[in-house]
């Protein structure tokens, strides 16, 4: 396979279009953001990254809190606004007519649109440049019953997840394996 080489740049894809809630009460606000991702399992932590100029980014810096929402292919539409619009001059929740909810341990709303939101609180605040990125424990997953099966098991794969590439969105599909299927053991037929 022949490969062009260019300079470094920030290209990985898919990620997710999440769209954060943050700040309280008529302050409360959602933004759109790709840079964000898990790096580390105990404890839960995240991360997103928000340019400085931001609305929410002093929201979420006087706060200490935000909250990540999955976004299904259904709200791509509404998480495209909420990216483009800054929320010093638009009330996001009333325009893209989305909902606040109640998250569990956070000041800030979820969005009851949404199928899975991950409650944040803010350990770090580490400049990087152009972003700063806000370090997080998760300290809440707020899911929604219709991705539990009969016996409790999260199926995400109703959710019906959006994904976003290099300035386009994706509708996520097919599953073609889960996780350590390539060393599974294949059970002998009787």
């Amino acid at each position: 396979m022949s490969k062009v080489v260019w300079k470094g740049g920030a290209l990985i894809a898919p990620v997710p279009p999440a769209m954060v809630t943050c700040g309280e009460g008529e302050n409360a606000n959602i933004i759109t953001v790709a840079w964000t991702g898990i790096v580390n399992t105990q404890p839960p932590k995240t991360y997103i990254s928000v340019r400085p100029s931001r609305h929410s980014y002093e929201l979420i810096r006087q706060s200490g809190e935000f909250a990540i929402n999955l976004t299904p292919a259904s709200l791509v539409r509404q998480a495209d606004f909420c990216g483009i619009y800054t929320g010093r001059k638009v009330n996001k929740f009333e325009k893209c007519g989305l909902h606040k909810a109640d998250a569990s341990a956070l000041s800030c709303p979820i969005l009851q649109e949404s199928p899975l939101s991950l409650e944040c609180r803010v350990t770090d605040v580490i400049p990087l440049g152009s972003h700063h990125m806000f370090l997080a424990d998760i300290v809440a997953v707020d899911v929604d019953e219709a991705l539990l099966d009969d016996g409790g098991k999260l199926r995400l794969d109703r959710a019906g997840l959006a994904a976003f590439a290099h300035g386009e969105y994706f509708e996520l599909g097919k599953k073609i394996g889960t996780f350590g299927f390539s060393v599974k053991k294949k059970h002998k037929k009787r």
